[in-house]
């Protein structure tokens, strides 16, 4: 496969997820708004959500204070927010357009539909439209593709490609959103394990569709060191640091029997393989005692060296 093609659908993925990522912040952020304010906390719940995203800046260059319209707006319909939900699926469906041939047809009519849909959403009053609505269509679209690429693609090096951004996005994006929750939300250290503390780690486990399943692998009391094995160290959390580092591994691994490469030399694959035996022996107690916001500062670093790895070995160094 072309490494131009390669790249193409690599980012078809990691588009769509990453819109998938800003309407879960949204989320987080309506559900913290609706209850009693947190106070002094790291300035507003809503500006944590700029500061987590990696957009503050550009916000602030655009609309000044983060007002909380502006703030759904930006992250939600603004092309010039290049991590907005809107940009992300008009550049994942271009994307797309761009590879026709590389994906069936079920891949492109889901891509193709959503890039519709979200053009009618953006033409149609915004009092129509409740943000936890739009944050549902947004993960709503996300999962048909998803599907898509799951029931119709052969296996090939094009589904490893997408699949692995999907893997590496979700990797990158689950940190930013237990990030926000623990550096940006809680007001001061002295409110760790208190009710407000307890009451944000459910909302974020809600944003991420993973109430239930926290329940099922864990049940009785929600405390925040459950929380934080659940969302980073538990293999069985489909959302988990470990989970998405294990499937990019895995699609690695995938990329380099399918070019038959020798196992275990290419660079992406051993620095994959370093992440995930440092989490393999990783505690909570550790993560607590190195902090949580360092320990996922570090995190995202490393995904970004692996990203960038996967990009000199296997894609045309042209990012889109």
């Amino acid at each position: 496969m072309l490494s131009r093609t390669a790249e193409n659908l690599f980012w078809v993925a990691r588009y769509m997820e990453r819109a998938e990522t800003m309407a879960r912040l949204l989320e987080v952020g309506a559900r913290i708004a609706l209850t009693p304010s947190t106070g002094h906390g790291y300035r507003s719940e809503w500006e944590s959500l700029l500061q987590a995203s990696g957009t503050a800046d550009g916000f602030s260059e655009k609309y000044g204070d983060p007002v909380q319209r502006n703030i759904e707006s930006y992250l939600f319909f603004d092309r010039d927010n290049p991590s907005s939900v809107i940009s992300c699926v008009e550049r994942a469906r271009e994307n797309a357009r761009i590879v026709r041939t590389a994906i069936t047809g079920q891949v492109w009519d889901t891509l193709n539909t959503a890039f519709q849909e979200i053009r009618q959403i953006e033409r149609q009053p915004r009092s129509e439209w409740e943000i936890t609505e739009l944050c549902e269509w947004v993960a709503r679209q996300s999962a048909l593709l998803r599907g898509a690429m799951d029931g119709t693609m052969l296996r090939n090096d094009g589904f490893f490609f997408m699949n692995l951004g999907y893997a590496l996005e979700r990797a990158d994006n689950t940190a930013r959103l237990i990030d926000v929750k623990y550096f940006v939300l809680l007001p001061s250290v002295e409110m760790v394990g208190s009710g407000l503390d307890n009451y944000q780690w459910q909302v974020l486990l809600r944003a991420l569709q993973s109430y239930r399943a926290f329940h099922w692998a864990y049940g009785g009391e929600l405390t925040a060191s459950k929380i934080m094995h659940f969302l980073i160290l538990n293999p069985a959390s489909p959302r988990s640091l470990i989970s998405a580092t294990r499937k990019a591994m895995h699609h690695l691994d995938n990329l380099e029997s399918f070019y038959e490469v020798e196992p275990g030399t290419g660079l992406p694959q051993m620095r994959a393989k370093a992440l995930m035996t440092e989490l393999n022996q990783t505690q909570v107690a550790e993560i607590i005692e190195e902090g949580l916001h360092e320990f996922l500062t570090r995190f995202i670093g490393e995904i970004g060296q692996l990203t960038a790895l996967v990009q000199q070995t296997y894609l045309s160094g042209d990012a889109r």
